[in-house]
C-alpha cells in the first residue's frame, strides 16, 4: 500500500457499515481523508456508527437503506451525492449468512442470502457506474469470502452467493476497466465479528475487521497503471 496517498476530497460509500467489517472499512477510509457515507438497514445502529466516526474526526453521514431494493438504492446514491459529492469509492460489504444442510433450507433463505450478498452488489454497482464512467474514475470493491473459492458442509446457500459474487466482480471489472474504473474483490477467511458463530475457535487467532479494512486501503492506493483484481486473506494461524 502506498502509505503517502491521501483520500482527501474523495467520497466513499460503504454498505453494511453499521458494525464489524463495514464499520472498520469506513473508519479506515475516513482516517485516510475520505468523506464517508455509511449505509445499513438499522437507523439506530447507523447513528451509533456515524457518531463514532465523527468522534474520530471523520466527515460521515448515515443513510439507512435496504440495498436489495432499487428505489432505496436510488435514494441512497442521490442523498450521498447531495450531502458529500460524487462517489469515488464504493465498498459493497452488506452480507448475511444462513447455514445448515441445503435440504433443510427454505426458498425464503435462498432469496434473502442471494438478494443481500449478490443482487445488492449488482444493483448498487449499476447505480454508481454511470457517474464513475462520466468522470473516468472510480473504485468498486466487493467484499466476498474464501467461501467463494471453496465449499463446506452447511454452506450451500452462502457459498453459492459468494461464488456468484466473484463471477460478477470479474465481469464487472472487464466491463468498466476501459473507463478508468477498478473493480476488485476481497476474500477473507473467518473474521472475528458477530456475523456467524465461531464455536470452538480462538477469536485471537481469527482475522479482525481491521485486516479487511487494510486490504481495502491497499486497493484504493494502487499505482495508476495497474489494478489488483482480488485479494485473499487468511489468518496467520488457524483459529
Amino acid at each position: 500500500m502506498n502509505q503517502g496517498v491521501s483520500l482527501s476530497g474523495q467520497v466513499a460509500l460503504v454498505t453494511g457499515a453499521s458494525r464489524g467489517i463495514g464499520l472498520a472499512i469506513a473508519r479506515r477510509l475516513g482516517e485516510m481523508g475520505a468523506r464517508v457515507s455509511v449505509c445499513a438497514r438499522s437507523q439506530p445502529k447507523l447513528e451509533e456508527a456515524m457518531s463514532a466516526l465523527r468522534a474520530a474526526g471523520i466527515e460521515a453521514v448515515a443513510l439507512p437503506a435496504d440495498v436489495t431494493c432499487e428505489d432505496q438504492i436510488s435514494r441512497l446514491i442521490r442523498n450521498t451525492q447531495q450531502q458529500l459529492g460524487p462517489i469515488d469509492i464504493l465498498v459493497n460489504n452488506a452480507g448475511i449468512g444462513v447455514f445448515g444442510p441445503f435440504h433443510d433450507q427454505t426458498e425464503a433463505s435462498w432469496e434473502a442470502v442471494l438478494g443481500t450478498n449478490l443482487k445488492s452488489v449488482f444493483l448498487v454497482s449499476r447505480a454508481v457506474a454511470p457517474e464513475m464512467i462520466r468522470r473516468k474514475t472510480g473504485h468498486i470493491i466487493n467484499i466476498s469470502s474464501l467461501a467463494g473459492k471453496s465449499t463446506f458442509a452447511g454452506g450451500a446457500i452462502y457459498c453459492a452467493s459468494k461464488w456468484g459474487l466473484l463471477g460478477l466482480s470479474g465481469c464487472t471489472a472487464e466491463d468498466l476497466r476501459a473507463h478508468g474504473i477498478r473493480v476488485s474483490a476481497v476474500c477473507p477467511g473467518t473474521v472475528n465479528t458477530e456475523f456467524s458463530p465461531h464455536a470452538g475457535k480462538d477469536a485471537s487467532k481469527m482475522l479482525q475487521p481491521e485486516d479487511v479494512a487494510h486490504a481495502v486501503a491497499a486497493l484504493v492506493t494502487q499505482a495508476p497503471g495497474s489494478f489488483i483484481s482480488e485479494i485473499q486473506i487468511r489468518p496467520a494461524q488457524k483459529p
